[in-house]
């Protein structure tokens, strides 16, 4: 785990903000935003640190390193090919970034240990993506949402 993230969150509130440091964060989080949508693995890659870790907190789920990020994203994207982002808030500081966004896309693929659905899914995530100061750049991802909403989702209930 990059050093950051292993840091008390005392010491990463005394981290400055500086408008170079913050517009560093936000150019890395375009970026990477951008090469999502792209589904550009080379460009996601740029933006993370070497030890970067990528967690979904809700199923335990976890990938480290860019080794682990690529596998993290060649799942997620062939789980749901079609996933879309509607960003909806976003806060940007020394800490890194979080970012609340309403996610749709068709279970197309395996994931976490789920078949193929063809469902839809509809659901509001929060990620954080965790600002790696010596790197400059991102630590990772840690994905937080509705687990029950997402698995009734995918098993075609309602709620």
């Amino acid at each position: 785990m990059s050093a950051n993230v292993q840091s008390t969150i005392r010491e990463r509130l005394a981290w400055d903000v500086t408008p170079e440091l913050y517009e560093k964060i936000r150019a890395e989080w375009i970026t990477h935003s951008k090469s999502e949508d792209a589904r550009d693995i080379v460009g996601l890659m740029s933006t993370l640190s070497e030890d970067c870790v990528y967690e979904i907190i809700p199923t335990g789920q976890r990938w480290e390193g860019k080794a682990g990020a690529t596998q993290f994203y060649l799942t997620f994207l062939g789980a749901f090919p079609d996933v879309h982002f509607d960003l909806q808030d976003i806060v940007i500081g020394p800490q890194g970034v979080i970012e609340i966004a309403r996610m749709t896309g068709t279970h197309q693929g395996e994931w976490n240990g789920i078949s193929a659905s063809g469902m839809k899914i509809d659901l509001f995530i929060i990620i954080h993506f965790p600002w790696n100061p010596v790197a400059e750049k991102f630590a990772g991802e840690r994905v937080y949402f509705d687990s029950g909403s997402m698995n009734n989702q995918l098993q075609g209930l309602k709620g």
